[in-house]
């Protein structure tokens, strides 16, 4: 068995099955592909517009390997040796989208749906490697524009097995620390309905106290009136 999967496994899944007789089986293990996705490619129901890719050309297969795999349903293909040593993707947005279970597909937009609600700050990129998703079917689930809207119920990418939680918990760091930090503007405006109480409040003072008999002012009751809707007296303010 490969133990890794070769450069651009869907377009050398589509030169072994255009060029080779090898089985489905074969392809998949080779190709780290579930042998569903390869009969897919070879019904022309996935991988459409996709160019085959020579693995004898980029030195990832022999000739002599092909045949006799051919020859034998039961043999694996083996990934040669790279010439050259290629580094192994870190974590942190550098290693190729993952790979999801055919029986576990459904199951995507609901956890697209329950990254968009629990954790905003997430980026459409962020989704994409955690579920192997594309950024179209995220927008769709955004705008509630996707086929199946209406039926989506949010569940735990983590509990579904489409991610493990550390990696949930890395993405969800970096987004966190990534998000500017909040602008100290100083202090701030006090709400409407605060400003323009007092104002009412010394208006309604005003006219009770110039329609009282004789012009004489109330003080008593104009500082109650002003207590009464949340006013302050002259000898408050000052």
């Amino acid at each position: 068995m490969a133990t890794a999967a070769p450069l651009m496994p869907k377009a050398t899944a589509v030169w072994l099955l255009d060029n080779t007789a090898l089985s489905f089986d074969q392809i998949a293990e080779f190709c780290k592909l579930h042998p569903l996705e390869v009969k897919a490619i070879a019904d022309g129901d996935a991988a459409q517009g996709i160019k085959g890719m020579d693995p004898i050309v980029t030195g990832q297969l022999t000739r002599e390997q092909i045949t006799e795999a051919e020859a034998d349903p039961a043999k694996s293909l083996t990934l040669s040796a790279a010439k050259v040593a290629i580094p192994n993707p870190e974590r942190g947005g550098k290693k190729g989208p993952r790979y999801t279970p055919v029986s576990r597909r459904q199951d995507r937009p609901n956890a697209i749906l329950w990254l968009v609600r629990n954790h905003p700050e997430l980026k459409d990129s962020a989704i994409m490697r955690l579920v192997g998703t594309t950024k179209s079917t995220i927008s769709a689930i955004r705008e509630r524009t996707h086929w199946n809207a209406a039926a989506l119920a949010p569940m735990d990418p983590v509990t579904l097995g489409l991610c493990s939680q550390i990696d949930l918990d890395f993405e969800v760091n970096r987004a966190n620390k990534e998000k500017p930090a909040p602008v100290d503007t100083g202090a701030t405006l006090l709400p409407a309905a605060e400003t323009t109480a007092k104002k009412e409040a010394e208006v309604a003072a005003a006219a009770e106290a110039q329609q009282k008999p004789g012009g004489d002012l109330d003080v008593s009751a104009v500082f109650a009136k002003l207590k009464q809707l949340g006013g302050k007296g002259e000898k408050e303010e000052e």
